[in-house]
């Protein structure tokens, strides 16, 4: 995978440098920075999408570690769901941390497929991932292949939420929206 980080950088910043994400350059940057450590997680896995030598998309996994982590988004989600939801929902279970599709590929199917094959062997079915409010498109994407929200920010366009994967036990403890 890192001797395809070129490529991956390219990707991400073709996916998450538009809007509504409006990342800049160096949070693509920050993303090739992170691979090195990303790949030795428990539980780190890859799926990458060529057409040729060309990088069509990845999407990128790993275990979620107990304690729950309180970097990046992480404190949203544990807020989003509480202690016990979190410890047992999250922790443990196959957290994916990156899907991005080129614009050229995308409604090709391509996004479903690095995602199914990202979780097909989660440990009991349990995957889970963090989105933002911001983005309806992704929050439908996720919806359309049987995720289930499992926190509800408001809708003021700011947030992130958690979605609980297609096979994960605790899908229908999830609470539904007002």
């Amino acid at each position: 995978m890192l001797a395809h980080t070129t490529a991956l950088r390219s990707v991400y910043a073709d996916a998450f440098c538009a809007p509504p994400w409006n990342e800049d350059e160096e949070k693509a940057v920050e993303f090739g920075e992170r691979l090195p450590v990303n790949v030795r997680r428990p539980g780190f896995i890859a799926v990458l999408a060529f057409a040729g030598s060309d990088l069509l998309g990845f999407a990128t996994a790993w275990t979620t570690p107990a304690p729950f982590p309180t970097d990046r988004c992480y404190p949203q989600a544990a807020a989003g769901l509480g202690p016990e939801r979190t410890a047992a929902w999250l922790c443990g279970a196959r957290e994916i941390d990156e899907l991005a599709v080129l614009p050229g590929a995308r409604g090709t199917g391509l996004a479903g497929e690095l995602l199914a094959a990202v979780t097909e062997d989660a440990p009991d079915g349990r995957s889970w991932l963090l989105t933002s409010v911001r983005s309806t498109r992704a929050m439908s994407f996720y919806r359309g292949r049987g995720w289930a929200q499992a926190t509800h920010p408001s809708p003021d366009g700011e947030g992130i939420v958690v979605f609980l994967g297609p096979r994960h036990p605790a899908r229908a403890l999830a609470p539904q929206p007002l």
